[in-house]
């Protein structure tokens, strides 16, 4: 153990962490989507819930500021009628560490081709709808 890491980050999703450069992805995914076909490098954190870990991860992890949307999200199917509230934590865990990051809603496909090319996906235990986030690394300044 380590002081001052929060016990939720696994050592595997901490060495993918710092192994990450300047605009490499990794994919919080929830418990419904496809993790283990897609992923270049796959991390379980099973019985998770993804705020936690969002927040957890963020404490460390500077999000890219060279790019507009270093965020995306998972958009609803059109016709579902489904409001992912978890989407507005997962805005407001965000805030708390950026106040000007922009959030792209992606189509379903579209967000799973993205994810295909992502560093890493970490599997959750998440049970929310339309609860996947992506996010881009950015540069880490001392």
């Amino acid at each position: 153990m380590l002081k001052g890491i929060p016990a939720i980050l696994s050592p595997d999703l901490l060495k993918i962490l710092m192994e990450m450069g300047h605009s490499d992805e990794i994919v919080l995914a929830d418990g419904n989507f496809p993790a283990a076909g897609m992923a270049q490098r796959l991390i379980r954190l099973d019985g998770h819930a993804i705020p936690p870990i969002l927040d957890a991860v963020l404490k460390f992890f500077p999000l890219d500021t060279y790019v507009e949307k270093p965020v995306a999200l998972m958009g609803v199917v059109p016709g579902d009628s489904y409001v992912p509230a978890i989407q507005n934590v997962y805005r407001e865990i965000i805030n708390n560490y950026s106040q000007h990051t922009g959030i792209d809603e992606m189509e379903r496909f579209a967000f799973y081709e993205r994810a295909r090319k992502a560093y890493a996906i970490v599997a959750t235990g998440e049970g929310a709808r339309y609860a996947n986030i992506i996010l881009k690394k950015g540069v880490v300044i001392n």
